[in-house]
């Protein structure tokens, strides 16, 4: 079974709306936040993708609710690779709350070529890290 890497979310008073909860637009944000973490808690980044010539694109997302983050709670948000293709990948994600699951989501993703913009095998660099 691949790691689990946990990642704290640092949110913000603009994330959150009248009821006092995380406006349901702000997890893919806190998503992305994590998957950087994750990547750069195994020594990669986004960034060393982009000077590989890659780049990367969100190509589906779900995500279920269980419970609403609050304004004040320390987030982390756990996240492992699910799937592994030739150009493509998913990755999965808790969202939790002192310990407790607030929000599942799977996140998948296509490696581009950042010169022509078409799908592009995942470089090796990151394929090892997903295979962790």
């Amino acid at each position: 079974m691949p790691a689990v890497v946990n990642v704290p979310i640092e949110t913000h008073y603009h994330h959150f709306d009248q009821q006092g909860v995380a406006f349901n637009m702000w997890y893919l944000a806190f998503l992305e936040q994590a998957r950087n973490g994750y990547l750069a808690a195994q020594g990669y980044s986004l960034k060393d993708l982009l000077v590989s010539g890659h780049d990367i694109q969100v190509v589906h997302v779900e995500i279920d609710w269980t419970a609403a983050v609050r304004y004040g709670d320390e987030v982390d948000i756990g996240v492992t690779a699910q799937r592994v293709g030739t150009t493509s990948f998913a990755l999965g994600f808790s969202v939790n709350v002192q310990g407790r699951t607030r929000a599942t989501a799977s996140i998948t993703y296509v490696i581009v070529d950042a010169a022509v913009k078409g799908k592009a095998p995942i470089p090796d660099g990151l394929r090892s890290v997903l295979g962790r």
